[in-house]
């Protein structure tokens, strides 16, 4: 009896954190639709800055394709911070 009292304290400690965290690969098609959303806005960025942003932001997607969303948020985040949207 003790050890399903315990049990059941744990599964209802971790269900909550569990359920806060998203998962990674989950995230990225949101990750890719708010740089897609915020590229028309970008205003002095340089050309070369704006290749860099769609190079990530191509790279980003083709990592999460291939199942390597750690690689993937990664990349989009680091276009997210060029962008400088959060």
């Amino acid at each position: 009896m003790k050890v399903k009292a315990l049990l059941f304290a744990f599964a209802l400690a971790v269900t909550p954190a569990m359920a806060a965290t998203p998962a990674t690969g989950e995230n990225c098609p949101n990750e890719m639709k708010a740089i897609d959303d915020a590229l028309p806005n970008v205003k002095q960025r340089t050309a070369a800055d704006m290749n860099e942003i769609k190079r990530l932001r191509t790279e980003g997607e083709k990592l999460h394709n291939e199942g390597k969303h750690t690689e993937a948020m990664a990349a989009l985040g680091k276009a997210k911070q060029m962008i400088g949207i959060k």
